[in-house]
């Protein structure tokens, strides 16, 4: 038991990705039986004070069997009206499921437009931070019936992790059929070892997860590569098989079950090395001396009562600097409001932002968790 795996359970944000071949039984739609186990499971975490964040396969399998398809179609508009069917009974299973334990669920459908334009990151960032504020389960998967193959996320490991890069979670936990990573692959070299943690940045294990087997191509390579995308917000990933009994409440209790990737700095930490290390700013806000004071000593976010002047062309979610009078830098960050609405709050109380703007996004012009001193 590493000191890694004992902190597990102090994080307070969990994401939880389920696998095609746990969900479905043999092809035959969804496995309620085991749904109703992993649900139990998450209740569990729940309660000890987790909030979890679901994403979950198995849309297309499962409205294959309701449309009584028995081969997977190759045409995209076939594949995409299997994904909306099955949607319907991939989120009834869970949303029965989780309201046997009076726990609410939210879906949520994502492409990777969503997450690549700065503006919609940002409002399904605040959506699925509100849920999980009100003790939703989130039940996240790629908006199958309408994305294309050219801006797909590729697979639901890819979109486990930007959602615990979006949410900031402690923990991406990516359940499989496999026990973990292997340091081969186990059918052909005797020898092979079940890698129990390492780092999520380690280059060799790109090379043991892509030999070429069912660990291999399109299966466990991509949730290395998973890892190491969500490592960049400082998320550690497990690697586990879902048909170990209580996977979920073992790890939690770190248990030494699967492969843990670990991130190298803290999820708060990495983020402010991200902001500080990006290079375009999009405008400039200049703060009275109270501000700057704030900011530098008792870190809290910037509000609009502290701005004296706004420049430059931004949108909601875009990277500006923080200067005082003398135009001298204080800090950088992302903005909540774009170029017009900061110049209309500026010197203003938060509670004057709804009438002056006609609705409020966010309290702060900046939030402390998205700003960096310089």
């Amino acid at each position: 038991m590493t000191q890694h795996r004992e902190q597990l359970a102090q994080h307070s944000c969990w994401v939880i990705k389920i696998g095609s071949a746990l969900l479905t039984a043999d092809g035959r739609g969804l496995d309620h039986a085991r749904i109703q186990q992993w649900v139990e499971q998450m209740v569990a975490l729940h309660k000890q004070g987790i909030k979890i964040v679901l994403v979950s396969s198995g849309a297309v399998a499962e409205g294959m069997q309701r449309l009584g398809w028995s081969e997977r179609p190759h045409a995209v508009h076939q594949l995409q009206a299997a994904a909306a069917v099955g949607q319907m009974g991939l989120v009834q299973a869970y949303e029965s499921c989780f309201k046997q334990h009076e726990i609410h669920t939210a879906q949520v459908l994502l492409t990777h437009d969503d997450l690549s334009d700065r503006q919609r990151y940002l409002n399904a960032r605040s959506t699925l931070k509100e849920l999980l504020a009100m003790n939703v389960v989130p039940v996240v998967n790629e908006n199958d019936s309408v994305v294309t193959d050219e801006i797909r996320f590729g697979d639901n490991d890819t979109l486990a992790a930007l959602v615990a890069n979006l949410v900031e979670a402690g923990v991406l936990v990516i359940l499989t059929d496999q026990e973990g990573l292997f340091s081969a692959d186990p059918r052909k070299d005797a020898s092979a070892t079940l890698i129990a943690e390492a780092s999520a940045n380690d280059e060799k294990l790109l090379t043991m997860a892509g030999s070429g087997s069912a660990l291999g191509r399109g299966g466990m390579l991509t949730k290395v590569k998973a890892a190491t995308l969500a490592a960049r917000s400082g998320t550690h990933t497990l690697i586990a098989s879902g048909r170990e009994e209580n996977v979920l409440t073992r790890l939690s209790q770190a248990q030494a079950i699967g492969t843990l990737l670990t991130a190298e700095s803290e999820s708060l930490a990495a983020r402010k090395q991200w902001l500080a290390g990006h290079l375009q700013m999009r405008g400039v806000l200049t703060l009275d001396d109270g501000a700057v004071k704030v900011l530098r000593e008792s870190g809290r976010s910037l509000l609009p009562v502290g701005v004296v002047d706004v420049s430059g062309d931004f949108k909601r979610g875009e990277m500006v600097r923080c200067v005082d009078k003398a135009g001298n830098d204080i800090a950088r960050g992302l903005s909540n409001y774009n170029t017009d609405e900061a110049r209309r709050i500026m010197g203003q109380a938060s509670d004057r932002i709804e009438a002056l703007l006609g609705y409020i996004d966010e309290p702060e012009l900046i939030h402390r968790d998205n700003l960096v001193l310089v």
